[in-house]
């Protein structure tokens, strides 16, 4: 499993390392770091943490019979990197990781990638285009944009979301009968690759109270149900569209499907504070991230909980069987 250490400058390198140290962890996977070498020392340091890894000269040395944690180091950093600072010099040494860890994923080297937190001001500083790490991996894999759904997962929940990171006008111009089917199948395909061969997906309403038979819009008579109409079989059961308030406490279905962006992350955020993980799913490369941000202000103070970082690897296994690398 490739880990990435997010923005350097954050809690994700000591978080990433504190990962490598869990149990759960240690006795389910081998974890392959990737991110600059003179950040993880600092971090290592200053939080105390003595993880022991071994450094990698090339991928190919990734099965060489150890049971270390491995590091892939990624250099961008120079004698001017700060724990604590937002800069262009971590937004550069963010995405060089990310690449790193994805291209191997995509080449077979590791089965999966999980993203330590980024943040999007410093890749901004650095002058690279970024909007979310689904549209980045569709670019960086060579995906249609249109192909990438961003589900988030915690306990035993899972929310497919329909619109992400658009403006709110934006996105409701985006929810289009076939953009609702083609995120539902690809949802669908994920709970088949979980095992759950009859999936039952709960799909929400774009308007309040799902648009309560027209009187608070049409988008659900006129998009989502006939969207719904067209993909009920024996082998998908769908129910909704529902309101997303009452949909989401649910108990009775494999996985969600919801419009927009904050009908899934403000129900994650109550249920889970910082514990969900987010995935990618549609792309070549399984990705999860953890669904919290650098935390700046204790970045280096040893102090960071890395069950975030724990729960995303758990998940990510979860939908992708280990062991298929090269």
């Amino acid at each position: 499993m490739a880990v990435t250490l997010g923005d350097p400058a954050g809690i994700g390198p000591e978080i990433a390392l504190k990962a490598c140290e869990d149990e759960r962890i240690r006795h389910s996977m081998r974890i392959v770091l990737f991110g600059d070498p003179r950040a993880l020392e600092e971090h290592a340091r200053r939080c105390s943490l003595a993880t022991q890894y071994r450094t990698l000269t090339r991928l190919s040395e990734i099965d060489a019979g150890d049971d270390r944690p491995a590091f892939v180091p990624v250099h961008s950093l120079d004698e001017t990197f700060r724990i604590g600072e937002v800069t262009a010099l971590s937004g550069a040494a963010t995405i060089a990781a990310l690449n790193a860890a994805v291209d191997a994923a995509r080449d077979g080297w590791v089965d999966a990638v999980v993203g330590a937190p980024i943040h999007e001001m410093a890749i901004k500083q650095a002058g690279i285009a970024f909007d979310g790490h689904p549209s980045y991996l569709a670019r960086r894999t060579g995906t249609p944009v249109d192909e990438v759904v961003l589900m988030l997962c915690w306990r035993k929940k899972r929310v497919a979301h329909v619109t992400v990171h658009l403006s709110l006008r934006d996105a409701l111009a985006t929810v289009t009968a076939e953009r609702v089917k083609k995120v539902i199948r690809t949802t669908a395909q994920a709970l088949r690759d979980l095992g759950i061969q009859t999936p039952r997906i709960g799909v929400s309403g774009l308007n309040p109270h799902a648009g309560e038979s027209g009187l608070f819009g049409r988008e659900e008579i006129e998009i989502i149900t006939p969207a719904l109409n067209e993909l009920r079989s024996d082998d998908l059961e769908l129910i909704g569209p529902i309101g997303a308030d009452t949909l989401l406490p649910r108990t009775d279905c494999d996985a969600f499907v919801v419009m927009l962006h904050d009908q899934g992350h403000v129900a994650a955020r109550m249920a889970a504070p910082n514990m969900a993980a987010a995935l990618a799913l549609g792309t070549p490369v399984m990705f999860s991230s953890v669904g919290h941000g650098t935390a700046m202000d204790i970045a280096g103070k040893g102090v960071a909980s890395p069950e975030a970082m724990i729960q995303a690897l758990l998940h990510v296994t979860n939908t992708h069987p280990v062991g298929e690398a090269q």
